[in-house]
Parts: C-alpha cells; sequence; structure tokens
C-alpha cells in the first residue's frame, strides 16, 4: 500500500494491518498457514509444468478432481501430509520441496 494512502486512512481512524493482525494469529499459526499455501501453490505449479490436468493428477493420487482442486487452494481439510505425498507423486524431490518451503509468496 502507498504510503499517502496509509497516512490518509490512518488519520480517518483506520487501522493498518495484515491476516495475522485481524486474525489475532500467533506466530507459529502464521507459520503454519504460510507453509500449507506454499505447498499448495507448489503442487499447482508443479502439475501445471508437467502437463496434468487436476482430473490425471486425482486419477494418478487414486482421488478426486475436486480433491486436487481443495489441494491446490489450500483448503484447511487436506493435510500437509497428502499435499507432501501429492508432490512426491509428482516426482518432487526433498531439495525441491525444502526450495518450495523456503521461497517468500508473494501477498495476494
Amino acid at each position: 500500500m502507498q504510503e499517502s494512502k496509509k497516512r490518509k486512512l490512518t488519520t480517518k481512524g483506520w487501522k493498518i494491518g495484515d491476516a495475522k493482525d485481524f486474525l489475532d494469529l500467533s506466530d507459529s499459526e502464521q507459520a503454519y498457514i504460510e507453509l500449507r499455501l506454499k505447498l499448495a501453490d507448489g503442487l499447482k505449479t508443479r502439475r501445471s509444468t508437467r502437463g496434468m490436468t487436476q482430473t490425471e493428477l486425482a486419477s494418478a493420487l487414486r482421488s478426486s478432481q475436486s480433491r486436487v482442486a481443495k489441494m491446490e487452494a489450500g483448503d484447511p481439510t487436506v493435510s500437509l501430509d497428502l499435499l507432501v505425498k501429492s508432490l512426491l507423486a509428482l516426482g518432487t524431490s526433498s531439495r525441491e520441496l525444502a526450495a518450495m518451503i523456503a521461497h517468500n509468496r508473494r501477498a495476494t
């Protein structure tokens, strides 16, 4: 956000913060959510790079297309275990997993 816009909003009584502030998340809760989103982004990128559809990935995982869509969206009903297993099924190496986790996500 532009500094001038921040100043204008704060002078009118608005509070400026992020999702962590708004939801009152602890550092560990924020880190967990960020990890989930990094793995979800990595799964989508890896699947697309390999030229696979969600349906094709679902078939390889013995799952459903809707479950793959939930994985890629970072849905909280999807376990980290399933995200990691799916990435490994796509041939992702331990080094690539580490790089995904270390990568800084761009705020959206």
